[in-house]
C-alpha cells in the first residue's frame, strides 16, 4: 500500500482546491467525508474519482469490512494523518473522503410533482442542507434555487444533506420570477411564508403548490411575494416572531405530506 506523505502531490493539491467554490464548478467535482456518505454515494451509484482514506483509519479498522470491500472496487488513494488533515473540512474527521463528479442531471423543472419547494436567498448551509434532506423524506425529487442561494456542493451543506444530495435534483434559478410564472403558467399556485398575513398555513391545499421558503434574515423577497398567489404563516402561541429556515421548511412540506395521506 502507497501511502501520499507530500502536501505538494498533485492530486492532493487539486483536492485542496475543492474546498474552494471557484474550483468546485471549474472542475464539476465536490467532496463528501464520512463512511455514512461514502456508503450512500456507492448505493446511489454516484460517480466516484477517488476515495482518500488516511492510514489511521486503516490501522483503526474504522471502517466495516463489507463497506470496505465496496470501497476497495474505487479507485482508492492512502495518505498519512497530515496530509489528510489539509484536505479535510471536518473538525474531528473519520479518516475517510471522496471527490465525487456532478451529475449531469436536467435543468428542466419536472411538473408531474405535486409540490415544487423553492428556496429565495438561502445563506446558511446547514440550513440548505436539512432542506434537501426534508424534501427527500417526502419523496420530492427536486428542488428549485435562487441564485443567491448557498452553493449546494459546500462541504456543510452536503454533510447536512445525509446523503439527500444524491437523490435530490437541483435547479439553479438564474431567473426565480420568471421561472416562478412559468410554474404558474403549468398549473401550480404560489404560496409565500410571510409574517405580513393573517392567512395560516393550514388554511390552503397543499397540492399542485410551489412553496417559497425565504432568506434567514429578510424573509421571501418583495418580488416574489408580489406574484404569490397565498401568503401564509406559521401560526406561533408564544413570544418567538419566525422560524429557523429549515424548520419552517419542514413544517410546511409535512403539512404537504399530511395532506397527501390523506390525514
Amino acid at each position: 500500500m502507497q501511502v501520499i506523505t507530500s502536501k505538494d502531490n498533485e492530486l492532493i493539491k487539486n483536492i485542496k482546491k475543492l474546498k474552494d467554490k471557484k474550483y468546485r464548478d471549474a472542475y464539476n467535482k465536490y467532496i463528501i467525508e464520512g463512511t455514512k456518505l461514502i456508503e450512500e454515494a456507492i448505493q446511489e451509484k454516484a460517480e466516484i474519482e477517488h476515495i482518500v482514506i488516511c492510514e489511521d483509519c486503516m490501522k483503526e479498522d474504522c471502517i466495516d469490512k463489507k463497506l470496505t470491500y465496496e470501497i476497495a472496487k474505487n479507485n482508492c488513494v492512502y495518505v498519512n494523518s497530515k496530509v489528510f488533515n489539509l484536505i479535510t473540512d471536518v473538525s474531528n474527521p473519520q479518516g475517510i473522503l471522496a471527490v465525487i463528479k456532478r451529475p449531469e442531471k436536467s435543468q428542466k423543472i419536472n411538473y408531474n410533482e405535486d409540490v415544487i419547494i423553492v428556496l429565495d436567498g438561502i445563506q446558511d448551509p446547514g440550513n440548505l442542507g436539512t432542506i434537501l434532506r426534508t424534501v427527500d423524506s417526502a419523496n420530492l425529487k427536486q428542488i428549485v434555487i435562487s441564485k443567491d442561494t448557498a452553493d449546494v456542493f459546500n462541504s456543510k451543506v452536503v454533510r447536512s444533506t445525509m446523503g439527500a444530495i444524491f437523490r435530490v435534483n437541483v435547479i439553479k434559478s438564474e431567473d426565480l420570477i420568471h421561472d416562478l410564472i412559468e410554474m404558474k403558467e403549468h398549473g401550480f399556485k404560489v404560496v409565500a411564508t410571510s409574517l405580513d398575513t393573517n392567512d395560516s398555513i393550514y388554511d390552503i391545499n397543499y397540492m399542485k403548490k410551489v412553496i417559497v421558503i425565504g432568506n434567514e434574515a429578510n424573509g421571501v423577497s418583495k418580488d416574489v411575494q408580489e406574484i404569490a398567489d397565498n401568503k401564509v404563516k406559521i401560526p406561533m402561541l408564544g413570544k418567538t416572531e419566525s422560524l429557523n429556515a429549515s424548520v419552517a421548511a419542514g413544517i410546511l412540506i409535512y403539512e404537504y405530506i399530511r395532506a397527501k395521506l390523506g390525514k
